[in-house]
């Protein structure tokens, strides 16, 4: 089989401090952040996963946390310096990095850009400066509109703003103003998606007040006509972009592309030579990564061939546009037959459509339903 196209992903954990909804993997700063150690143990790591690479070049960056804005720009000029040593970087790779608009400045933007980061995803969540604070947001709104505006001098014109709704005692009102005060820094994509309650975190275990079923309906349809009225698609379940604005990086993980992982708590996932595809993640806590004499990585477990078709479904039905028939088989190695009753139960019912792997409409609402026809 062919192998997929190859991205990276890099993890940062630390955060100045831990925000009551989130369950990355995130750890509360305690100190001055050791960089250099960590580079080092990245390096490391890169060096014992480099085969799994098998030759390909990177097409898509992605540093996540965590807060990755808390890293110096130095230190992603020695990081790149140091990918580039064992890698190929493809001369358009998309190199994205998360930042919190409360831990950056201009000059820090302007650092990030010339170490080669040329998209930023900035974690706004709200422009009200009451949702902030119930998040649990190191920032208020005038911070968010000033790292906006500080991202665009510095010379980032792909940028994503980062929102949440179904927030505390959120209206519909509430979400499309926060829609419309992103939208005025024209942005070329917008990741909205819905505050959910996730175990072993604070709100989990003391939930706020959040919109009933009936009024997260009404959220989404309000603020779905709003972006598309201003020229954004949903070209997945919760990422909206301007025409050819789609973040790489998501597509190749929609269309179950392969991606290295780096850093502690990373997850990535590969396809082999052989045709086995495999999982790993490496080492959660911050300092048993760095201290690591030998592999960082955790574990790994192949991808059986009969949890491939649910693998492969949960990614490319995101996809507003869905895919191509033979992207099952050119991608999982099992031939379409394996699902091809499934499929066409899906298509009776009215969820998936005629041809290619996309969902309708209906199917789209349900999509976990729908999804648990390949168990």
């Amino acid at each position: 089989m062919n192998l997929p196209p190859l991205s990276l992903y890099l993890h940062m954990p630390w955060c100045v401090k831990k925000c009551p909804y989130c369950d990355f993997n995130s750890h509360a700063l305690n100190g001055d952040i050791p960089e250099q150690s960590y580079l080092n143990a990245i390096v490391e790591d890169l060096k014992h996963d480099l085969s799994l690479a098998e030759g390909r070049p990177i097409q898509t960056v992605f540093i996540g946390g965590g807060t990755p804005s808390l890293m110096s720009p130095e230190f992603y000029h020695q990081l790149f310096d140091s990918l580039r040593a064992y890698l190929t970087l493809a001369d358009d790779a998309e190199i994205t990095l998360e930042a919190n608009p409360g831990t950056v400045e201009q000059s820090r933007f302007t650092g990030f850009r010339q170490a080669g980061i040329n998209r930023l995803s900035l974690g706004i969540q709200s422009f009200q400066p009451s949702q902030l604070s119930a998040l649990g947001r190191i920032h208020d709104d005038k911070a968010a509109h000033r790292a906006i505006e500080a991202a665009r001098n510095a010379g980032f014109d792909n940028f994503n703003l980062d929102l949440m709704h179904g927030l505390p005692d959120q209206t519909p009102a509430d979400a499309v103003a926060d829609l419309e005060a992103a939208i005025a820094w024209n942005p070329p994509h917008i990741s909205w998606y819905q505050l959910t309650l996730e175990p072993n975190t604070e709100f989990y275990s003391r939930p706020p007040n959040l919109p009933d079923d009936d009024r997260l309906w009404d959220i989404y349809c309000q603020g779905a006509d709003t972006l598309r009225k201003h020229g954004f698609g949903d070209y997945e379940v919760s990422a909206w972009s301007r025409p050819g604005k789609a973040s790489r990086h998501n597509l190749n993980y929609w269309t179950f592309g392969d991606y290295l992982a780096l850093g502690a708590g990373a997850h990535g996932k590969v396809t082999l030579a052989s045709g086995e595809i495999r999982r790993f993640w490496k080492t959660r806590q911050p300092d048993a990564y760095l201290n690591r004499i030998a592999s960082r990585t955790a574990g790994s477990q192949v991808i059986e061939e009969d949890e491939l078709p649910l693998e492969f479904m949960m990614n490319a039905l995101r996809l507003t546009e869905g895919v191509p028939e033979g992207l099952f088989t050119e991608r999982t190695g099992l031939p379409l037959d394996t699902v091809a009753v499934k499929l066409e139960s899906l298509r009776q019912e009215q969820l998936l459509e005629r041809h290619g792997l996309k969902t309708t409409e209906l199917g789209q609402r349900y999509l976990n339903t729908l999804l648990e026809r390949f168990l």
